[in-house]
């Protein structure tokens, strides 16, 4: 992705006015989750302003936000970020790369360095709070049914993963971060699958690939899902999880939460959606065919993010419900509902990572 000089924002503010509310910075301002939470926080009385951090600059415009250019995987971001985090009352970090899948290198260094990065500059420019984007995928591999695990699972990830191994990495991170620094309250969030009809298009050219055909996912034309073993996992919509960011911004509240709406998507739930036929199958013939298409370069999703998919475990939702006070308003169904429309339909969002492509 190309660099950009990181830009003076258009409204500073270097000092804590308590009239004027929160002032917020978001990493990662312009991507699926960015996008909902800006809009969340500049929604809310409790919220003076927010500052949205990206590699580029959005045509999107929302009322009391303002935008800055800033690329954390270059070496010298960290001393414009520290100077972008002074008087900030909280930083929700949230930027990370899916890509490319074939140099876990890359990310590695966007995605743990760039993090690590973000926490330094908290701490050095004394932002007292940190609410940070963990994931599902941070946890080790866990039950499939019962009530879920709940945050005090181990989050050592599916190693073979570059998304989970990252994120498992970063969560021992920020143990340490904790540790040193008690002063600041650190906040991490833990969601299912995100997503909603503006990050469709964005989602489809990270998972499928930017050729693959949108129309195709409607009911009728895919004729057979999948059932595989393991095959159940959690979604939820993103401006739900955007309220949960929120609440961790405004609220005196610390350490993990899982955040997720039921019901758990599985085959059955997939075959309705889509007017396609359930049918078993080994999970060895999908990986296999997942795998040869990704060697060839055919897809950009790995088969080692299947592995994972397979494994990780359902979660326990009960302590974002009782001490966040957060409950999810849309249901896992909608969620899905809100990304096969925008698979079909291509619009995108006015930002770089969630820009509409229409493909077939």
């Amino acid at each position: 992705m190309d660099a950009q000089t990181p830009q003076t924002p258009q409204t500073p503010q270097t000092h804590r006015d308590e009239e004027a509310g929160l002032r917020v910075v978001v990493t990662g301002a312009t991507g699926n989750v960015g996008t909902s939470v800006v809009r969340a926080l500049a929604a809310d009385p409790s919220v003076g302003s927010v500052l949205g951090l990206a590699r580029r600059i959005p045509l999107l415009s929302v009322p009391k936000v303002a935008w800055a250019g800033i690329d954390l995987e270059e070496d010298d971001s960290e001393r414009t970020l520290r100077a972008l985090l002074d008087g900030a009352d909280a930083v929700v970090h949230l930027a990370w790369r899916f890509q490319p899948t074939h140099d876990p290198v890359v990310t590695w260094r966007g995605n743990v360095e760039g993090s690590m990065r973000v926490f330094r500059a908290v701490r050095d420019a004394g932002v007292p709070a940190l609410v940070h984007a963990s994931s599902v995928g941070a946890y080790s591999p866990g039950p499939k049914t019962g009530p879920g695990v709940d945050e005090d699972w181990p989050t050592h990830g599916w190693p073979d993963a570059a998304y989970c191994r990252e994120k498992a990495y970063l969560e021992r991170v920020l143990d340490t971060f904790e540790l040193r620094h008690p002063q600041i309250r650190v906040v991490r969030m833990r969601p299912g699958f995100l997503f909603k009809k503006e990050a469709a298009p964005e989602q489809r050219r990270i998972f499928a690939g930017k050729f693959f055909p949108g129309p195709l996912i409607r009911p009728g034309l895919l004729p057979y899902v999948p059932d595989l073993d393991g095959l159940r996992f959690q979604i939820l919509h993103t401006d739900d999880a955007a309220r949960a960011y929120l609440l961790a911004v405004r609220e005196d509240v610390r350490g993990p939460f899982n955040l997720a709406a039921g019901p758990v998507v599985d085959p059955r739930l997939l075959g309705e959606k889509l007017g396609a036929k359930v049918v078993r199958v080994p999970v060895a013939v999908v990986r296999t065919a997942l795998a040869t298409a990704w060697r060839a370069r055919a897809v950009p999703a790995s088969p080692h993010l299947f592995d994972a998919v397979l494994r990780l475990p359902l979660m326990d939702c009960s302590r974002a419900h009782d001490v966040l006070g957060w409950r999810p308003e849309k249901t896992s169904e909608e969620a899905l509902d809100a990304f096969l429309s925008g698979v079909r339909d291509g619009d995108g969002e006015q930002t770089a990572p969630l820009a509409g492509r229409r493909v077939g």
